[in-house]
């Protein structure tokens, strides 16, 4: 009988997590996360950065770039991610396009977010290593379009014009992904606008999952009413012929989430509790392993318990390690020992991988900051992780 598969993944194992970083990257590293460990730094710093970014400050893009930029993202220039992409191939990991546009409305920053996304997708098909890209769909329109889809609130003739275009904008993307072989994983966003998110997925994975998954929806599974629609989800592209794709997450938008329910005097859409989270995360996994045939699927997770769970339902169930129905990824700067642990074994694995101008990122670099403070404990681990590995280097 083969050894399972729990007993070759060790997490731990520090020399592989970070087998592709250099001494010197070791130890800025340790530095960056050493500061994100300070969650009172982490506060003061953020609404000191939205300020200096909307006062536009010059110094301000040239420390982003030389501090915690270079540890999240893969450049500001789509061709400045080869570097990124090859390192992690070395290692045996893949890579997520992910240009770092969030909420545009004016024409022109709608028009240029979708030519940069169909460029990741030509870049992509150049690339072995580089099997999807990401799509985040309030970039493609304005915010309060979709907010208003999703309310089923009736449109003026000036709204159906954009949800045309909003239409015609993804169309081309997944329509160039088809034709190329690239996936697209389509972000989920807030409830208020997931709706009209939902909808434009599904009407999209009709039309070019056919034959194979290139579309995916994306599943927040600290939502209470998100297990059920997998589901119903998977019946409905059983029934009308085509691939359900299903990116799992647990979701990142928990504190706004409850904010807005408790304003509105409704009940919250999240789970109550993180172990009610957990659980419907990971019949999730079990739900698409289960159907692998007809679900192409993606554990996108920090979470150990979860990674291990998909690697030990398909060793344990005798499936091809990289069937490219069945696949994980962590984001890019992120949980090493997770990613280059499971890829050592021979599993699909990829990294977020997000690139754009410095201003255009400062968001989403916030909330790596903010995730990896000594409140969720994030940073804790990483740096864990890595002192461990300056001590086995004896750096």
């Amino acid at each position: 009988m083969s050894e399972p598969i729990a007993s070759k993944i060790d997490f731990s194992n520090t020399e592989i997590a970070f087998s592709n970083k250099s001494d010197k990257e070791l130890k800025r590293m340790a530095l960056l996360f050493r500061t994100m460990n300070m969650s009172w730094l982490v506060k003061i710093g953020s609404s000191m950065l939205l300020l200096a970014m909307q006062l536009r400050l010059p110094f301000v893009k040239r420390i982003v770039k030389n501090t915690i930029f270079p540890q999240f993202c893969g450049g500001t220039h789509l061709m400045d991610c080869q570097d990124a992409i090859d390192k992690l191939y070395a290692h045996n990991a893949l890579t997520i396009l992910d240009y770092g546009a969030e909420a545009k409305s004016t024409e022109e920053e709608l028009n240029k977010v979708k030519t940069e996304i169909v460029r990741a997708i030509e870049m992509a098909a150049s690339n072995n290593s580089v099997p999807v890209v990401s799509v985040k769909i309030s970039a493609l329109t304005d915010n309060a379009l979709l907010e208003k889809i999703s309310a089923k609130e009736e449109l003026s003739k000036e709204e159906l014009e954009e949800q045309v275009k909003l239409i015609d904008r993804l169309d081309d993307i997944c329509n160039m992904a088809y034709s190329l072989g690239v996936g697209v994983f389509i972000d989920a966003e807030e409830s208020w606008v997931q709706i009209a998110i939902d909808d434009l997925v599904v009407l999209m994975m009709e039309k070019y999952n056919k034959e194979k998954c290139i579309v995916y929806n994306t599943y927040q599974m600290y939502r209470h009413d998100k297990l059920a629609q997998l589901k119903l989800d998977h019946e409905e592209a059983l029934s009308k012929g085509y691939i359900l794709g299903a990116k799992n997450v647990r979701g990142a938008y928990m504190e706004k989430e409850r904010n807005r329910a408790d304003a509105e005097g409704r009940l919250s859409p999240i789970h109550k509790n993180k172990s009610a989270v957990d659980a419907d995360y990971n019949t999730a996994i079990r739900y698409c392993v289960e159907h692998y045939e007809t679900i192409g699927s993606c554990c996108a997770s920090h979470n150990i318990e979860s990674n291990l769970l998909q690697a030990t339902l398909i060793d344990e169930q005798g499936i091809q390690k990289d069937h490219p129905h069945l696949n994980f990824c962590q984001l890019y700067g992120m949980s090493d020992n997770i990613t280059f642990n499971i890829a050592a074994q021979g599993f699909n694995v990829a990294k977020y991988v997000p690139y754009g101008p410095i201003k255009e990122v400062i968001p989403y670099l916030i909330r790596r900051a903010q995730e990896n403070t000594s409140v969720t404990g994030e940073a804790s681990r990483e740096l864990k992780l890595i002192q461990a590995e300056k001590k086995r280097r004896k750096i």
